[in-house]
């Protein structure tokens, strides 16, 4: 071990770096650390000076990591959730908590959890701020590099979120699956069929992280391939789509129950088996090192 070298990097240059990874900004890292932004600049010279690399570039008025940087994030992430949980042991009190909590979900996904969120704040009432991001955003690799604490996302069963080993999930709620459809649509007085669904457009919902559903691979087995007419980012715009054609939705039946884009769609069940699906929590097995995330993932399964 080179106890010179490390001699030369703190706690502070992994900080620094740590959030720079996620802010891209020396203002904005400044602001959550509350530094100056020379001191920063300052820090991040030391730093690739030490590391020899030079950890980001400038892209426009962007300041984008380089590959060096983002390989060695999921290491120092796992140095600052050890460290912290060393400098914070014993109970923790939600009351005095002054850091921040990000969370990374689909847009349709917080419509089901936006209760519960708005109770963590509350409960929260001294954090610098709670950040929900979009899973487009922020996905897995944000977890691994501790960017984001938690994500939560809709899946099947049989296809887990990630096989990470670093990352783990667990079922927070069950749910099913169902056709959504306009009010004006041929299919509303008549029990939906699988020959009636593979008959008509559908609308599908984008996902790069996930492999095919297992209904889809189903679906194509047992009966053959929907036609796919459009895909788009979530369920929300995928049900605007809806009220506006003659297109088919599948989607989250907790979803299709409270959200506002989904009132006036018909619902019909699917007339076959798709297998199970459920929302999911997940996040970095080295992130419960920190007691404050230990508390909000007692929450979140709660």
């Amino acid at each position: 071990m080179d106890f010179i070298a490390l001699s030369r990097i703190s706690l502070k240059h992994l900080t620094v770096l740590h959030v720079m990874l996620t802010t891209h900004s020396v203002t904005s890292t400044a602001n959550t650390l509350c530094v100056t932004p020379s001191s920063v600049s300052k820090t991040m010279a030391q730093l690739r000076e030490q590391l020899n690399d030079e950890l980001f570039y400038r892209d426009g008025s962007q300041l984008v990591p380089t590959p060096f940087a983002l390989g060695i994030a999921a290491q120092i992430h796992k140095i600052l959730a050890s460290m912290n949980g060393i400098l914070h042991q014993g109970e923790f009190n939600p009351a005095q908590f002054n850091g921040s909590i990000a969370l990374s979900m689909r847009e349709s996904t917080f419509e089901l959890f936006a209760g519960k969120i708005s109770l963590i704040r509350e409960q929260l009432p001294q954090a610098n701020q709670i950040n929900v991001y979009a899973k487009e955003q922020m996905s897995f690799d944000s977890l691994i590099r501790g960017q984001v604490d938690f994500m939560i996302l809709p899946h099947d069963i049989s296809q887990p979120p990630t096989t990470s080993r670093e990352l783990v999930w667990q079922q927070l709620l069950s749910d099913e699956m169902v056709c959504l459809m306009n009010p004006a649509h041929p299919l509303v007085e008549k029990t939906l069929t699988t020959e009636d669904y593979l008959a008509y457009q559908h609308i599908g919902i984008q996902d790069r992280d996930l492999s095919e559903p297992y209904f889809e691979q189903n679906l194509k087995q047992q009966h053959g391939t929907r036609r796919v007419a459009m895909s788009v980012a979530d369920f929300g715009a995928a049900a605007v789509m809806c009220h506006h054609s003659m297109y088919l939705l599948t989607c989250s039946k907790m979803w299709a129950q409270h959200a506002f884009q989904a009132k006036g769609l018909v619902q019909k069940p699917l007339p076959f088996e798709y297998g199970k699906v459920a929302y999911s929590l997940v996040w970095n097995e080295v992130s419960l090192n920190d007691p404050a995330l230990q508390w909000l993932h007692a929450i979140l399964v709660d």
